[in-house]
């Protein structure tokens, strides 16, 4: 019988070959010429095995810009006491870059070669912002419709997107001093 810390693996590893194997053909075919068969038999498994990971042909597509996004809202929402947004973004950076995405450049890909997807992340990445700005409002004592959390969550989502599609050319030190210096001009509190 398989152990319970065995099935998790085996499943991760099964879903990452799914991935692969659609962000593969996403990149070479385009995504509307994929079908989840051509998928599944790229990932040696079955159309079946594809729908139970990913309900959704976009949904897959997606799949990894939704993992960053989710990621980097567990590390800022999750936050311990104390800690700035800031602080726990820089963190969790500094982590992404320790253990690096290994789909990134084909992510970044995808992207550029299928624009139906751009779109769908761009509207996606707009409600990230919008949830960034909510944050950087509570933390700030202002208005998540204010002008500076807008701009700084915009900022960040520039600076996040940087570095885990660019990994090799990131330099996490200046990207937080910019944004950290780019938030201490806004004012603070509500806006008059």
């Amino acid at each position: 019988m398989m152990s319970d810390g065995l099935r998790e693996r085996s499943k991760a590893r099964r879903r990452e070959a799914i991935v692969r194997a659609a962000y593969e053909l996403f990149a070479d075919r385009g995504f509307e010429a994929t079908t989840i068969a051509d998928i599944a038999a790229a990932a040696e498994v079955s159309p079946r095995t594809v729908t139970l990971y990913f309900p959704s042909k976009l949904e897959l597509a997606m799949s990894e810009f939704d993992s960053v996004t989710d990621q980097v809202r567990a590390a800022v929402h999750d936050r311990e006491p104390g800690l700035t947004i800031l602080d726990a973004l820089e963190r969790w950076l500094r982590e992404e870059i320790a253990e690096p995405r290994g789909l990134a450049d084909l992510t970044d890909r995808v992207l550029e070669l299928n624009p139906q997807l751009r779109a769908v992340a761009e509207a996606r990445l707009t409600e990230v912002i919008k949830f960034g700005a909510k944050i950087l409002a509570e933390e700030q004592g202002s208005s998540p419709d204010d002008f500076g959390p807008r701009m700084a969550s915009a900022a960040a989502a520039a600076v996040i997107s940087e570095v885990c599609y660019r990994p090799q050319e990131a330099d996490i030190d200046t990207a937080m001093a910019f944004l950290r210096a780019g938030l201490a001009t806004l004012p603070s509190g509500p806006a008059s």
